[in-house]
């Protein structure tokens, strides 16, 4: 009786996931480069938006974005996106913190709050629409 049961417990249940979780090297570090210019971005677009008031606040969402999508385009994937919004969210939110010295790069302003929520909803924008999936060649052409 026990040799069934333990039979049963070595063999491991299959379960299908939504999502792949198989990474090369060489796509980690594309994910890793986009980690990295969602600081850059971040930490630009919080100088720009405060330098510029209208024009710098939309001029630095636009770069975002772009980035964004962008890391969608090249990685054929949502991870394109979260990549770089989370090195956007971690370089915002670091240069939000006030310093010892009473000093910090973001005013309370209106422009601080629409970058922080502005940013942050067009990296859910990109994350969540990714690509869209479009038919084979083969399928939109029917009557061939």
């Amino acid at each position: 009786m026990s040799s069934s049961k333990s039979g049963n417990a070595a063999t491991a249940r299959q379960v299908d996931l939504p999502f792949s979780l198989s990474l090369s090297p060489s796509g980690a570090v594309v994910l890793l480069v986009l980690f990295v210019l969602g600081v850059l971005v971040g930490a630009a677009g919080a100088l720009l938006q405060g330098g510029w008031f209208p024009g710098g606040l939309l001029l630095a969402l636009i770069g975002a974005a772009g980035l964004f999508h962008g890391g969608v385009r090249l990685t054929r994937g949502r991870s394109g996106a979260v990549a770089p919004a989370a090195g956007w969210l971690v370089a915002v939110i670091l240069l939000t913190a006030s310093r010892p010295e009473g000093d910090f790069l973001f005013g309370a302003g209106l422009g601080s709050y629409l970058f922080l929520l502005g940013g942050m909803a067009v990296a859910v924008m990109c994350a969540t629409l990714g690509l869209s999936q479009q038919p084979p060649a083969s399928a939109a052409r029917l009557g061939k």
